[in-house]
């Protein structure tokens, strides 16, 4: 028989299992419902910001709060639609020069081969050729192009479920929680729409000042990229650096374009959204890199994209029951990671 003292040494146990249970469980309802939960969530995301915007628009230029939902969805459907033209367009233009671009490689190739064998270092010529040729660069773009199918698929999917979340807007009074999550990860969506927009936006002019043949899809991706902490700013600076090696091969191109989108990523991320974000959504460095690694795996890419505010929401959560506090206060780095 446990006596009353033993049970509540036991309860912090019972506590800890019964999450870890609870939390493989929901992990396990995350990755099985994935592609019906994550269009969901994106909608969910997009309303977040559809009523920031829309009540802003209400208080700034008295514009009806329902007007303002259906203009700030308007303007994110006019944003998708317009990005996956200029990626479409950016892969035409890619296949039409692929013969260039390989006559270009493999000029490449040959001066790197030769230059190898100046300084004793014997290469086989047939062998690199071979896996040149086998390189996967057509299933990579044929990949990009049912990717776009996807989007455009769960696009419908998206807008009838936003439907549906700003049909659920009509009373204005939101229970504490609710409005706490949506004034903060509203705030955050924001301020990162538009840091990635001007990334987007000066990477854009970079590439198209050197005539880089994906400079609109480079710019797009670069945009997405952003959403995706430490990591997605890095991933887009090198993105075009294979491109510009097979239009120009080795020579100023690629510094100038490495010089000037490093310094762009540099100024953007470190300055200018540190500034305005503040704290951002008061997460420890490392558990951030931690959730991203976990949402990637569970949701592919667009858990990587979601990754900081979906960790957020949950921290929010966390904080408001004495039990889960600890829980909160880790993710926030106040305990293990300082």
């Amino acid at each position: 028989m446990f006596t009353k003292t033993s049970l509540e040494k036991l309860a912090p146990i019972n506590t800890v299992c019964l999450m870890i249970l609870a939390a493989t469980a929901a992990t396990g309802v995350l990755v099985y419902t994935k592609t019906m939960l994550m269009p969901f969530v994106i909608a969910l995301f997009i309303s977040m910001v559809a009523g920031t915007l829309a009540g802003w628009l209400k208080q700034k230029w008295k514009v009806p709060y329902g007007l303002g939902l259906v203009l700030s969805f308007v303007a994110f459907l006019a944003f998708v639609v317009l990005s996956v033209l200029f990626i479409s367009g950016s892969i035409e233009s890619f296949v039409a020069g692929a013969d260039i671009y390989s006559e270009r490689l493999n000029d490449t190739l040959d001066w790197l081969l030769m230059n190898s064998q100046k300084f004793g270092v014997n290469i086989n010529s047939q062998f690199v050729a071979d896996t040149v040729s086998k390189l996967p660069v057509f299933n990579m773009l044929k990949s990009v192009g049912s990717t776009l199918v996807s989007i455009l698929t769960n696009l419908m999917l998206i807008t009838l479920f936003v439907i549906f979340i700003f049909m659920g807007k009509a009373s204005a009074d939101k229970p504490s929680l609710v409005g706490n999550i949506q004034k903060q990860i509203s705030f955050y969506l924001l301020i990162k729409i538009f840091v990635s927009l001007l990334a987007a936006g000066f990477t854009w002019v970079v590439l198209a000042s050197i005539k880089t043949e994906l400079a609109s899809m480079l710019a797009v991706l670069t945009f997405v990229l952003n959403f995706i902490p430490n990591i997605g700013p890095f991933i887009s600076t090198l993105l075009p650096m294979p491109v510009l090696f097979l239009q120009y091969g080795f020579d100023w191109h690629i510094l100038l374009a490495l010089i000037l989108l490093t310094t762009i990523h540099f100024i953007i991320g470190n300055i200018l959204e540190t500034k305005w974000l503040g704290k951002g959504m008061d997460l420890d460095p490392i558990v951030v890199i931690a959730c991203l690694i976990f949402w990637a795996l569970v949701w592919g890419i667009m858990g990587a994209l979601l990754a900081v505010p979906m960790t957020a929401i949950i921290k929010i959560a966390l904080e408001r029951n004495e039990t889960t506090k600890p829980l909160a206060d880790l993710l926030g780095g106040k305990y293990a990671f300082k």
